[in-house]
């Protein structure tokens, strides 16, 4: 067993991070968030840059960073140590999630709203702000995220 390592990636001073899990997720996640304009614009015909910064959507971001961490410290580190154990569970936790539990609570919030909507004016709850549908993502959706993370994960080695 191997200590832990606190080393830097590079010998050389940078002003740019040279962490490369850390670069690969957030590159991953902005990408993914930049992308959702364009899958947005192909399914519904329609410009909407604040889908860069919302959740839910293709592709799932959530999925693109945390795949995209565990890819890049698997082929940085490799796959025997606990760092890549620690970042594929918290990787399946977090494409569960997205998939299953904020997924389903958005297609409940997106009924809660549909019934506030034809309750009559004079109701205590008519004149509620809707609730956020856009939470979760679909097995699509989360399978687009991870396969995107992979790709920037193993490009950015591949540069390095």
């Amino acid at each position: 067993m191997r200590p832990p390592s606190f080393r830097s990636y590079s010998s050389e001073p940078s002003v740019i991070p040279s962490n490369l899990p850390f670069l690969s997720a957030f590159l991953s996640c902005a990408i993914a968030q930049f992308l959702k304009v364009f899958t947005t614009w192909f399914k519904e015909r329609r410009w909407d840059s604040r889908r860069m910064l919302s959740s839910g959507g293709m592709p799932s971001s959530h999925s693109a960073t945390v795949t995209a961490l565990a890819t890049a410290i698997g082929l940085h580190e490799g796959t025997g140590g606990s760092v890549f154990a620690i970042a594929v569970v918290l990787a399946c936790v977090v494409m569960y999630d997205a998939s299953g539990v904020r997924l389903h609570a958005g297609r409940q919030a997106e009924l809660l709203n549909q019934i506030v909507c034809e309750l009559p004016p004079e109701h205590p709850v008519s004149n509620v702000r809707p609730l956020r549908d856009s939470l979760g993502h679909t097995p699509l959706q989360v399978v687009a995220g991870a396969f995107l993370g992979c790709i920037v994960a193993y490009l950015m080695k591949s540069s390095s």
